[in-house]
């Protein structure tokens, strides 16, 4: 029985695709599908590369002046598509890199032989003026000195590159040669350097030290989270064709290994994740909920993908079609945000009320007119404790306000003081009803005592959710009544920075919902530069974020990949001239990356009126521009400048992005600094901000 060859990608591969001119492109593409279909055939060109080190790498004839690198080992039959560029420039490409496998984690490397022979060498990174590692001056002890080669290795750091390692003083000399490490050599380093041991990496990824490792077997390493974080195993046409026309940013094709482990497997029970913005969670939590409708959902039953957000759910849903393309598996995966569940499941039970997400002012200037103005309580008083205490707690009586926390209010109402604040709740809510209406917590713990009652089969197999920062403790306590307690239950992913609709912290464990031993924390971003992330994050600075469960989280070990220039940030004193600043920018954006492929770009406001205004002031400029609309899909093929509130581009990532905040970071806005974090952090390469 013949073995039909195995076609793989590089990540370096699919990242110089991209950046080639649209005829070149095409002609890549083209050559690459014959490619696949059979790279045995008497068409395909190979030729020996003379100077490679790696007798491994061959180059093949894409065109008179174009080739493609491939990697292919003496056994097996294993080809890999490594990189394409121009005859002479593909070859230096190939005489400088060899493919290894790593002979502790068992994954497959591309190591840069430059690095290796040219060790001494002191040169600025053109983007960042960070500085290659060198010689060491006596005074600075190295970075790595306590960890053994050994160790290093079980990093992830291949053998060749640990004297350059060695050779590491300081943090920012570690940053230089990233692109030189496999990604998780690179996140091991600076988790060890940032006060980890070893061992905590090692548990944290779940990686295998014990075993032994065929370095000559390159197939099996190639099967490996490390090895797929950066290299796919292409097997159909329609694949091959989905990942060379319309590839998805890089780090949802190739997932970290920590990300691809957390996708697939059984847990125990609920699972949280953290990270920070850029780092991957929503590609995760859609590779977990597409494992989950594969191995564990039966037959008729689903997985639900839930999100706070109408929009967001209505990308999650887009991009969860075009990363699994026609996987059948998908079907079994229903995206709905919750309010619209909530809504649907309320009327499919004949539930008589309307549901409204916000405080009904009628109603409520009735119930005001009961505050006893004996307690000198305003009324600002009165809507956070609605808020925070008895809708998000779902206090239903008297006698449960009186027994209730009310931690984290600075007020303490004594019990004669609960039992003359009652009234106003109790007659909002009888306004309420009168009118046929229903507060959403209400209806989120009137669903979940619906799904309580015995003898009501499971909806789901299991709930994913996204986005878990922005539920309250209703949406949450509801969450856990849609699933039954047990394996692969539930998984959450979130970040308390990026909070920008929640009114109330949400505790998982005091909505039922048991997390301990099942937690994990995303460090990487993948999608911000390193100098966007550092303005970003400093807007938070001195915050207090919490993990979502009762804790503390912070960005201390959060880290970009990518590196570019600085963000502008300006002070407007006068917001119409901050406007036209951001228009004449982005103007001035479109006017020289004109070209065949220009970047992506988007301007975000708070308001949808500012939003509107933007567009109106780009269109006088000749600017072609799109509004994101609620319910409107981005199109990443579009090339005119999206305009956007902050709240709608959450979840969105463009090139180029431009904030326009005059005001926001001052004090009187409270969270608002995190809705200005979310949207300097959608931009993947350059970004400004007016504040």
């Amino acid at each position: 029985m013949t073995v039909a060859p195995r076609v793989a990608l590089s990540q370096d591969f699919l990242l110089r695709l991209a950046k080639l001119p649209s005829a070149v492109h095409a002609r890549v593409v083209r050559w690459a599908l014959k490619f696949q279909q059979d790279p045995t055939s008497s068409g395909i060109n190979y030729e020996t590369i003379k100077a490679a080190r790696d007798p491994n790498l061959r180059s093949v004839r894409i065109d008179q002046d174009w080739r493609g690198i491939v990697f292919k080992p003496s056994l097996g039959d294993l080809y890999i598509l490594l990189h394409v560029d121009h005859h002479d420039e593909a070859y230096r490409w190939a005489e400088r890199r060899k493919m290894a496998v790593n002979p502790v984690t068992g994954a497959l490397q591309i190591i840069s032989l430059e690095a290796v022979e040219s060790p001494e060498t002191v040169a600025d990174v053109p983007q960042t003026g960070v500085q290659r590692a060198g010689p060491i001056p006596p005074s600075v002890a190295p970075l790595f000195a306590t960890v053994s080669d050994e160790a290093l290795i079980q990093l992830g750091t291949p053998p060749e590159l640990i004297p350059l390692v060695r050779r590491i003083g300081v943090e920012s000399e570690l940053d230089a040669i990233q692109t030189q490490l496999p990604v998780e050599a690179y996140e091991g380093l600076f988790l060890v350097a940032a006060g980890d041991t070893v061992s905590q990496v090692l548990s944290e990824r779940e990686t295998r030290v014990d075993r032994q490792v065929d370095p000559t077997d390159f197939t099996a390493a190639l099967e490996t989270a490390e090895s797929q974080s950066r290299f796919v195993v292409v097997s159909s046409d329609a694949e091959m064709t989905a990942i060379l026309n319309a590839p998805l940013a890089q780090w949802r094709v190739f997932l970290h290994p920590l990300q691809r482990k957390l996708a697939a497997g059984d847990r125990s029970g609920p699972v949280r994740i953290l990270g920070g913005a850029g780092t991957g969670k929503t590609v995760l939590a859609l590779h977990r909920a597409k494992w989950l409708a594969k191995n564990r959902a039966g037959d008729g039953q689903k997985v639900l993908f839930t999100t706070f957000t109408r929009n967001l759910a209505v990308d999650v849903e887009q991009n969860l079609k075009s990363l699994f393309l026609d996987d059948p598996d998908v079907n079994k995966v229903e995206v709905c945000n919750l309010d619209r569940w909530v809504y649907g499941y309320l009327r499919k039970h004949n539930y008589p009320q309307r549901i409204i997400y916000g405080r009904d002012e009628g109603a409520w200037g009735r119930s005001m007119q009961l505050a006893d103005a004996a307690l000198d309580l305003d009324e600002a008083f009165y809507v956070e404790e609605w808020e925070r205490v008895v809708a998000a707690q779902g206090v239903q009586s008297l006698d449960d306000y009186r027994k209730i926390s009310r931690v984290g209010r600075k007020s303490i109402l004594t019990r004669s003081k609960r039992d003359m604040v009652w009234p106003v709740f109790e007659e909002y809510r009888g306004q309420l009803s009168s009118r046929g209406l229903k507060d959403v917590d209400d209806a989120y713990r009137d669903a979940a005592d619906l799904l309580s009652q015995a003898g009501r089969d499971p909806l789901y197999a299991a709930i994913v959710v996204d986005e878990t920062q922005d539920f309250g403790p209703q949406a949450l306590r509801l969450i856990r009544a849609m699933v039954p307690s047990g394996e692969n239950d539930l998984f959450f992913v979130g970040d308390g920075h990026q909070r920008i609709y929640a009114k109330h912290h949400a505790v998982l464990g005091r909505c039922g919902i048991d997390i301990r031993g099942r937690s994990r924390k995303l460090y990487l971003n993948y999608r911000t530069t390193d100098e966007i992330r550092k303005v970003a994050v400093a807007l938070l600075e001195g915050r207090d974020i919490d993990d979502l469960d009762g804790g503390s989280d912070d960005n201390r070990r959060y880290k970009s990949l990518s590196h570019g220039p600085v963000p502008e940030v300006i002070d407007a004193a006068d917001p119409g001239i901050g406007m036209s600043t951001i228009v004449d920018r982005v103007a001035a954006w479109v006017a020289v990356d004109g070209k065949e492929r220009p970047p992506s770009v988007c301007v975000m406001a708070r308001s949808k009126a500012e939003r509107d205004e933007i567009a109106r002031r780009l269109a006088t400029c000749s600017v072609a521009t799109s509004v994101i609309e609620p319910d409107t899909v981005d199109s990443a093929s579009s090339i005119a400048v999206r305009v956007a509130t902050m709240h709608r581009a959450k979840g969105l990532e463009f090139d180029r992005v431009a904030v326009f905040a005059p005001g926001m970071l001052d004090d009187q806005y409270g969270d608002a600094a995190q809705l200005v974090y979310v949207a300097l952090t959608r931009a993947k390469a350059v970004a400004m901000m007016v504040r």
